[in-house]
């Protein structure tokens, strides 16, 4: 379930946050960032979306054996302090080779258009122009690691990651414009 836009969530302390993360580095990365192709990056994600995404895996609504694992013994608060920490740390931004660079004008035309025929709204219109978010809901997706956006967005079109807003609009995409938009939100600043 997501929260209504501009609802209040409890404040998380970013030093408890940082000191509550540690067994979150081994995937996430020391400073947010992961290296792993498959594991997002939390650094700089929207506040309120980190408490969110948690509490879905903590309530059997998102499903990885491993994070269901990882969050079951947080509490709310400790959600909240590890939204609160990585939502102040900078992302990193990432990269389109010159090789992919027709790949990722085609998803730029769908994340800033939309496709009509399929009636997909623009991506801009809930991650903004940018990639940045709009909290809590919208995630953050600019420089977002693409294998692990591209993942995720099959994941959505399948139906097995369950969200309201996005399976309908994933479910329309061809997995050609999966591949593309995930390319051009990886290389969005």
């Amino acid at each position: 379930m997501l929260l209504a836009a501009g609802a209040a969530h409890a404040a998380g302390d970013v030093e408890a946050g940082r000191a509550k993360s540690q067994t979150c580095v081994a995937c996430h990365g020391a400073d947010g960032n992961s290296v792993l192709p498959d594991t997002p990056h939390l650094a700089g994600q929207v506040p309120g979306y980190i408490v969110q995404t948690l509490r879905q895996f903590k309530d059997g609504l998102r499903a990885n054996p491993l994070m269901t694992g990882m969050v079951a013994p947080l509490s709310a608060q400790d959600m909240e302090d590890l939204d609160a920490y990585y939502s102040s740390l900078a992302p990193k931004l990432g990269a389109i080779a010159e090789s992919e660079e027709e790949q990722a004008r085609a998803g730029e035309k769908i994340y800033r258009g939309g496709d009509s025929r399929f009636a997909i709204a623009a991506c801009m219109s809930c991650h903004g122009p940018g990639g940045s978010g709009i909290p809590p809901n919208f995630p953050r997706v600019a420089g977002q690691r693409k294998d692990y956006l591209e993942k995720q967005l099959l994941l959505l079109k399948s139906g097995e990651r369950v969200s309201e807003v996005m399976n309908p609009i994933a479910f329309r995409l061809s997995r050609e414009q999966i591949k593309a938009l995930a390319l051009y939100m990886h290389g969005l600043r």
